[in-house]
């Protein structure tokens, strides 16, 4: 088994699996809630799990709107969500 990655979420450190996608990192850290807020203030989170659907865009790195879905998890990365209360 790989050793794992350490990525930080909303200023939480979490271990995961190098092969772990962002959005399942999302899941590990909040359960199933949404990552951000739509216009009229409804939770949106991962939906099509392809990027298709763009619901599940964060911030990572300091680069705004990546995509948790498509974006794997890499040592020292930092996640921030939109809405990490939901």
């Amino acid at each position: 088994m790989a050793r794992e990655v350490l990525v930080v979420i909303d200023g939480a450190s979490l271990a995961v699996q190098p092969d772990t996608t962002v959005a399942a990192a999302l899941v590990m850290r909040y359960g199933v809630r949404g990552t951000r807020r739509s216009v009229r203030g409804q939770p949106r989170a991962a939906l099509c799990g392809m990027g298709v659907c763009q619901e599940c865009r964060v911030t990572i790195d300091e680069r705004a709107h990546a995509l948790a879905c498509q974006t794997m998890c890499r040592d020292g990365m930092t996640v921030r969500t939109e809405a990490p209360m939901l």
